[in-house]
Order: C-alpha cells, then sequence, then structure tokens
C-alpha cells in the first residue's frame, strides 16, 4: 500500500515536471524562432535591425502566454 502511494505520488512530481519543463521550452524556442524570422526578413528586406525587434517583442509575448498557460496546468 505505501508502494503504491509513493507510485502515484512520483508520477505525479513527473507530470509537474513534465509540464515545467515543456513550458520553459516552448518560452525559449518562441523567441529563438521569432528572432530568426525577424533576423531573415531583415536580411531579405533590408530594414535591420526593425523586424529583429518585432521578432524578440512578438516572440517574447507569444512565449509568456504559452509559458503561462503550460504553468497553469502543472498544479
Amino acid at each position: 500500500m505505501v508502494a503504491c502511494m509513493a507510485n502515484r505520488e512520483d508520477q505525479e512530481t513527473n507530470r509537474k515536471s513534465g509540464f515545467a519543463y515543456a513550458a520553459a521550452v516552448s518560452l525559449f524556442a518562441s523567441v529563438v524562432v521569432f528572432c530568426g524570422i525577424g533576423w531573415a526578413l531583415d536580411r531579405w528586406l533590408g530594414t535591420s535591425p526593425w523586424l529583429l525587434v518585432g521578432g524578440l517583442v512578438l516572440g517574447s509575448i507569444m512565449g509568456f502566454i504559452e509559458f503561462v498557460r503550460l504553468s497553469s496546468k502543472t498544479y
């Protein structure tokens, strides 16, 4: 009985840490992807650094939204 209880607690801990890891990775990935898109558009359109900055801002906003959405599933 005690082993079963400990196993459930371990599963819950693993589930929560998985959501936390996914939230952190999605925040990082969205900033990197949007910065990359902004950088590529800047090179193509010759508008340096404005689209890179816009990509950074947009990536940060989208990343934090996803971070909060995934973090709310943790508890």
